[in-house]
């Protein structure tokens, strides 16, 4: 697996674009976060200018966390485009489960756009995969579903990555899987972290797409260990989104445990 201080010293040195088409609550956040890491955000949701703007960018992520029908047809434009010039696609259902548009968008995003990876919570990944869950809006809800299974078999289906993150994070292509552990609960206390790590996950795929599941996975420990110093610096939620965005400047690679990464070959 490459190292974590590969990647985060290829990321700096590149300074990957990734185009954002993601949701109003969450924007600035991600933008400053993706600044603060060492890529450069690019925050364009129009359906004139979706493909020229996926053409340029590194990466693109479609984030339907605030979802609407222009910005529908905007997406499968960035997302076909993103395809043609053979640029990483990054899909984050957020709340797939809560309503039918949502779930109806994902399904016909993922017809029209092949996708690098699907990045959501468990209740997320559930519902694409109409697993046994019970989602309470866009957070992970609850089930007796085995959701690293689930991921794998949605992984399968769709010929994609698929990254289930939460306590303990799973990346898996449908072959293998690895586990990452580490983070802290004040990262479910904040809107947008999960949207940020979304972003995060495009730049280091922006930079060694050739890598990808070695690529996420060391995007998820990266962020698990800038959560971890940003809730040792922080009082509370209010100011936990400031250390972060910190974090993710003062950290580099070696900030990587590698004890946080569990490669499960066998898994069935």
């Amino acid at each position: 697996m490459n190292s974590g201080v590969d990647h985060m010293k290829k990321l700096r040195e590149e300074n990957p674009l990734i185009h954002c088409m993601t949701n109003i609550v969450v924007a600035n956040f991600q933008a400053n976060g993706l600044l603060a890491l060492g890529a450069s955000p690019i925050m364009a949701d129009a359906f004139e200018e979706a493909a020229d703007i996926a053409a340029l960018s590194s990466c693109t992520l479609l984030n339907i966390g605030t979802l609407d029908a222009s910005k529908m047809e905007a997406m499968i434009e960035a997302g076909k485009s993103a395809n043609k010039h053979g640029k990483p696609v990054i899909l984050d259902p957020v709340g797939a489960g809560a309503t039918p548009f949502r779930k109806r968008a994902v399904e016909r995003l993922l017809q029209h756009v092949d996708v690098m990876l699907i990045r959501g919570n468990a209740g997320e990944i559930a519902a694409l995969a109409n697993a046994e869950w019970t989602a309470k809006g866009v957070d992970a809800g609850e089930g007796t579903a085995d959701i690293a299974s689930v991921a794998k078999e949605l992984a399968r289906q769709h010929r994609c990555l698929v990254a289930v993150t939460g306590e303990t994070d799973v990346v898996t292509d449908g072959k293998t899987t690895i586990r990452i552990t580490g983070g802290h609960p004040l990262m479910t206390r904040v809107t947008g972290a999960g949207c940020l790590l979304s972003a995060v996950c495009g730049a280091f795929l922006a930079i060694d797409p050739d890598h990808a599941k070695h690529g996420v996975a060391a995007a998820l420990a990266f962020y698990k260990k800038a959560g971890e110093w940003a809730a040792a610096r922080a009082e509370g939620p209010g100011d936990f989104p400031l250390h972060l965005l910190n974090a993710l400047s003062a950290l580099n690679g070696q900030s990587i445990d590698s004890s946080q990464i569990q490669l499960e070959e066998a898994w069935t």
